[in-house]
């Protein structure tokens, strides 16, 4: 199991395939594999694919101390560098769409293609705020309830009936969250990259999807509306964490984007 280490984090990587470099970047409370085991093996075959896992998730291991866009972002660059010969594409999903941008913001020389999925630029607006605040009230009052806000939320209520009622009671006994999804959600409710986001030079594809509850829509379009050339493709009726049970759509849009000329 691949590390490297930057601010003094112990960063953990999974790296499969080779050729071109391509870097996942999850979202909170995921981790690199939970959120692209699924996805890997559509990429290894042709490119070298590059997992990091930022600060609490996986075996990365940190001081424990209050999560910052900077780091996490600072911890996917050095682990694609450490993997990989750049420039790389980079996909960012939720969180990890907010680092994967602040990566391309702040090196551009190591991004050449970056795909953001279910991600936004800010969490002032009142709505977010709100939304951030009881999904922190509800994992340190009651877990059980916090996983099912989390199921109602991030998923559409066609994938909730598609799962049946075994499936979703069967999710109330996975292990997750993880102890670090706190401190992410908590960064999550001070995001603010309005100001990188001029600054991203590669070509963008941002991926937004349209039944999202968590990650409203929006977020999206004000990825697109403030990076220079991006963008935007509108997944109707998507909610945040469909895709997980079939990739099959987003992967065809990436590959059929990272493949242009």
């Amino acid at each position: 199991m691949p590390y490297t280490s930057v601010h003094g984090t112990r960063v953990q990587y999974e790296v499969d395939g080779e050729g071109p470099g391509l870097v996942l970047v999850h979202g909170t409370g995921g981790d690199a594999e939970k959120v692209f085991g699924n996805v890997v093996g559509r990429f290894s075959g042709d490119r070298t694919v590059v997992r990091p896992n930022f600060s609490g998730s996986g075996e990365t291991v940190d001081d424990g101390s209050e999560l910052t866009v900077e780091l996490i972002s600072d911890q996917v660059a050095a682990a694609t560098r450490e993997a990989v010969q750049g420039p790389v594409d980079l996909l960012g999903f939720s969180l990890g769409a907010v680092a994967a941008a602040a990566v391309a913001a702040t090196a551009p020389g190591l991004v050449r293609r970056l795909v953001l999925v279910g991600g936004w630029a800010h969490s002032g607006g009142p709505r977010d705020g709100f939304y951030f605040e009881t999904w922190r009230r509800l994992l340190d009052t009651d877990r059980e309830l916090f996983k099912r806000f989390s199921t109602l939320t991030g998923f559409s209520p066609a994938a909730l009936d598609r799962f049946g009622h075994e499936g979703l009671a069967h999710s109330l006994a996975d292990a997750w969250p993880p102890p670090g999804i706190s401190r992410q959600i908590d960064l999550g409710a001070r995001v603010d990259i309005r100001g990188l986001l001029p600054r991203i030079t590669a070509p963008t594809l941002v991926v937004g999807l349209g039944g999202d509850a968590m990650i409203p829509m929006e977020g999206s379009r004000q990825l697109a509306a403030a990076i220079p050339g991006a963008r935007l493709v509108e997944l109707d009726g998507e909610g945040h964490m469909d895709w997980f049970a079939d990739p099959t759509g987003l992967v065809e849009l990436t590959r059929d984007f990272l493949d242009a000329d």
